[in-house]
């Protein structure tokens, strides 16, 4: 484990990066809001990150107290690494670190990597509402706990774990305007960009019902 550097500022700020401001580490972040991870998982889902800064990322993150390591029980009997409430708590962080980099995402580069699930911050801001929001795309299928739950997943890989009371099915091109925020949803939903399916008030409310 490295030492834990420090700016040695008496200022929040620079408190704050001491701790999740290494290359690599709010990505991590990321990753975990949709629950437990395996190390592999982790490393498929964060293209160009070597083994070894990944785990010594997560040997520091859970030094600082934002994961935690444990053993799923058999048949599965492998180890997962899950946020702790503090490290949930830099779900805000990152949505405004999105809002703040969508001018410089551009159109999507031939090197650039892209994983279904990505998007699911960027529509985690742009939904309201409280609910379970199922999202169809071709690259795949994710959900989204919309209003959140208090220290549970913000989202998750693939189909929601029940009825959700909205579904999402949208192209990648539609989803990457939304993400730059050059299209708004309301907008793509009701110039037919974007299909919602659902009786719940998040799909009444995107179909303006």
């Amino acid at each position: 484990m490295s030492p834990r550097r420090s700016y040695d500022q008496y200022c929040s700020a620079a408190r704050a990066l001491d701790v999740v401001g290494d290359r690599w580490t709010l990505l991590i972040v990321r990753e975990l809001l949709s629950g437990p991870r395996r190390y592999t998982d982790l490393h498929a889902d964060l293209p160009g990150v070597s083994t070894d800064v990944l785990a010594s990322r997560l040997k520091d993150m859970e030094r600082d107290g934002l994961t935690t390591r444990r053993r799923l029980p058999p048949p599965g009997a492998a180890y997962v690494y899950e946020l702790t409430a503090r490290g949930s708590e830099l779900l805000p962080v990152l949505q405004a670190l999105g809002t703040w980099g969508e001018p410089e995402l551009g159109e999507r580069r031939p090197t650039d990597a892209v994983r279904a699930h990505w998007f699911a911050l960027p529509l985690l801001r742009l939904l309201e509402g409280e609910g379970l929001v199922e999202v169809r795309l071709a690259e795949g299928e994710f959900h989204l706990h919309v209003g959140g739950v208090q220290g549970g997943p913000a989202y998750g890989d693939g189909p929601a774990p029940r009825e959700p009371d909205a579904r999402l099915v949208l192209d990648a091109v539609t989803c990457e305007a939304l993400s730059r925020g050059e299209l708004d949803l309301p907008d793509a939903v009701r110039d037919g960009r974007v299909e919602v399916t659902g009786d719940g008030t998040i799909a009444k409310a995107l179909r303006a019902e």
